[in-house]
């Protein structure tokens, strides 16, 4: 089978479409969130700040859940980094959460960050290094929306 042509999507369009438009999509919390950080009262702004972290934590974890997918995909061939891997995101995020806005929102952009270079050296299969492009797009975008609402606190 031809890896370079996108499979068909059951919905009809090809499935690297649908993963490329779901992507982009889930930036619209960030960038919307964000952009409330510079326009909503002081009085609105920590349930703004933390809608943003929460968003962003969630993303990290299910970056770090995708490690997971792949060592259950590999078996036993696995390397184990992707298991160990896994669960930091999580666990960072978390700590994020918790801490004040102006320290827990750059945490979670340079968490992002991290995720996305952890993905470069350990996504080594032939058909997951296509979608590192993608990833740089989507992290960029997401870093950057942590940045600048954490430039308003």
């Amino acid at each position: 089978m031809n890896t370079s042509v996108p499979t068909p999507h059951p919905a009809g369009a090809p499935l690297s479409l649908v993963i490329e438009r779901l992507g982009y999509a889930g930036l619209a919390p960030f960038v919307l969130l964000a952009l409330l950080m510079w326009l909503v009262t002081p009085d609105l702004m920590p349930f703004v700040a933390l809608a943003l972290m929460a968003y962003a934590a969630t993303v990290a974890s299910f970056l770090g859940g995708i490690h997971w997918g792949i060592a259950f995909q590999q078996g036993e061939a696995a390397p184990r980094i992707h298991l160990v891997w896994g669960v930091i995101p999580p666990i960072v995020a978390w700590i994020a959460v918790v801490m004040p806005i102006y320290a827990g929102l750059p945490l979670l952009g340079l968490l992002l960050v991290v995720c996305y270079l952890v993905d470069r050296k350990t996504w080594t299969s032939p058909q997951l290094r296509p979608w590192l492009t993608l990833r740089f797009r989507l992290t960029v975008v997401a870093t950057l929306s942590c940045l600048l609402g954490a430039a308003n606190t």
